[in-house]
């Protein structure tokens, strides 16, 4: 049995010769001999690239939603128009990472339609396996962009609900100036009055005018709230919109992760009966071997006892 030796360092003595003799200094040398130990890391193909591209997104979309967290809940530290810029702002990072996932998903469309081959059927199950882990790479991030995209919808329901809240109080005078109206009324159209209330009429005008004023304002203050009811539907309405685009885009991923599941198990079973097939084939060639070694031996010995014979 011959012995093997390995030839590692032969072949490092030569790549240093072959260095010095061209005329490496030695900082290159030592770089080149490092490379032996030290490999390059691997360089990352586009989709990698943008797959962790879009995964920094979310991730800076999160921590925005956490800087600014407090500013966009609480009621006094910032005003409305700042809170719906940041509402603004996380909506357009939103956009912008499910576009992102968009590519992506062309990008898959594009491989799955250039690696079939003939009557549509995968051509190579390296490459359906290498679609089948790209697809796994896009749901995890469209998930984690629906778990954000959720935290958001809960800072939002929380500020509504404050909003509701604050302006809930405001409506009970209300009631009181309702209440105050029939009484004025009362007054006014009494068919006796008295010479005391001549000389309060001065003043029960003053009040009246007091109470339209405030009731006014309260008109005022409804439609202003009516308004931004209004606005925080069309952005609620706007955001549920994207929560089930996210969904759709989720269930659509998992069922194509599905078809693939269905579809390895499926290459499987084909290749296990192949297996089986080719293992009945190679019995059959062995017994056909052994039958014409036995037919040829007995053709040959029935020549040669009819030689004998004859």
């Amino acid at each position: 049995m011959s012995r093997f030796r390995d030839r590692t360092e032969d072949f490092k003595d030569s790549v240093r010769k072959s260095a010095v003799s061209i005329g490496y200094n030695e900082s290159k040398v030592a770089s080149t001999m490092a490379s032996f130990i030290i490999h390059k890391p691997k360089e990352r193909s586009p989709f990698t690239k943008a797959a962790f591209k879009t995964l920094d997104s979310i991730k800076e979309l999160e921590q925005f939603m956490l800087k600014h967290r407090k500013d966009y809940v609480d009621l006094h530290r910032t005003t409305e128009q700042e809170k719906d810029s940041i509402e603004q702002e996380i909506t357009a990072f939103i956009k912008a990472c499910k576009e992102q996932i968009d590519i992506l998903k062309n990008s898959i469309r594009n491989e799955e339609a250039n690696s079939k081959g003939w009557l549509g059927l995968p051509a190579d199950n390296f490459n359906a396996d290498t679609i089948a882990h790209k697809h796994g790479v896009v749901l995890i991030l469209s998930e984690k962009l629906h778990s954000v995209t959720a935290q958001f919808d809960q800072l939002r329901a929380t500020r509504f609900q404050d909003i509701i809240n604050r302006a809930m109080p405001r409506r009970k005078p209300k009631r009181i100036i309702k209440e105050a109206n029939p009484i004025i009324t009362t007054l006014a159209n009494s068919e006796s009055i008295k010479p005391d209330e001549i000389q309060a009429q001065p003043r029960r005008v003053q009040q009246q005018q007091l109470l339209d004023d405030e009731t006014q304002a309260l008109q005022v203050e409804l439609s202003n709230l009516l308004d931004g009811a209004r606005q925080t539907e069309t952005k609620m309405v706007e955001m549920s919109a994207l929560n089930h685009l996210m969904a759709t885009h989720v269930l659509q991923q998992a069922q194509q992760i599905e078809l693939l599941y269905d579809q390895a198990v499926e290459a499987t079973k084909n290749v296990e009966l192949g297996n089986k097939e080719l293992s009945q084939a190679i019995q059959r060639n062995s017994s056909s071997r052994t039958f014409l070694l036995l037919f040829f031996f007995v053709l040959t010995f029935s020549v040669l006892f009819l030689d004998w014979y004859s």
